[in-house]
């Protein structure tokens, strides 16, 4: 399955699936709960941003959501409610198929899936493809007849430095683990670019060395950088 980078998202042309990671919908009622005010604008970002990218795709088979499509816990609040039904509303008109990947932040997405008549699933596995979340990992997963695991949940982020300016960038990470290719992908989610791809600790079920994998930057189109152990050298 040959695939290709449109924004922060994976296409795979041939198969007309479409993957994407970690939207967080609902981030800004659970700030505004914890008395952090911040201004709702991040569900329009997202249509905007899907809009585009299906746009570039056209009409779809499937779309696969790798996780954390909304971020409360242990609830589902109100904003959740309202955006992830609008949001799968949409997805629906351009899709045959949604997938949704169970995420940490998915503890209780049920309810909401079942009004839609969507499954949640642990992981998905679609000709020598696995798409999971990535804070678990599965054995079927692992099979010797998966080429590819394509996942998200780290929100990988690049840090360019040029004398005192700094930007962040989210960005892909694309590498090898054992047999396999792996591809990370950034967080969907706009209000935080993510996590440092320098951070080798993080939550994923794997233990991967990133110094390896090759990074791919989301700017106005996606730029590959090299090796991470080479760009490292460069910033």
């Amino acid at each position: 399955m040959k695939y290709k980078f449109i924004d922060k998202s994976v296409f795979f042309p041939q198969e007309k699936i479409l993957v994407v990671a970690d939207l967080h919908l609902g981030y800004e009622q659970a700030l505004n709960e914890a008395g952090v005010f911040l201004p709702k604008h991040q569900f329009k970002e997202i249509m905007e941003n899907m809009k585009k990218i299906i746009e570039k795709t056209g009409k779809l088979k499937e779309i696969i959501i790798l996780g954390d499509l909304k971020h409360e816990f242990g609830t589902i609040s109100s904003q959740e409610w309202r955006e992830v039904l609008e949001f799968l509303d949409f997805l629906q008109e351009k899709t045959e198929k949604i997938v949704l990947i169970k995420g940490n932040h998915d503890t209780i997405l049920e309810p909401i899936a079942k009004r839609k008549n969507l499954e949640v699933k642990d992981f998905y596995i679609k000709k020598d493809v696995a798409f999971l979340h990535g804070h678990k990992s599965f054995l079927e997963v692992l099979d010797k007849k998966v080429k590819l695991l394509v996942m998200g949940h780290k929100h990988p982020a690049i840090t360019i430095r040029e004398n005192v300016k700094a930007e962040t960038y989210k960005c892909f990470l694309v590498g090898k683990f054992k047999d396999k290719e792996i591809i990370i992908l950034p967080s969907f989610f706009p209000l935080v670019e993510g996590s440092d791809v320098f951070i080798e600790d993080t939550n994923l079920a794997f233990k991967f060395k990133f110094s390896g994998f090759k990074v791919y930057v989301v700017g106005d189109k996606v730029y590959g950088f090299g090796k991470l152990k080479k760009v490292g050298k460069l910033i």
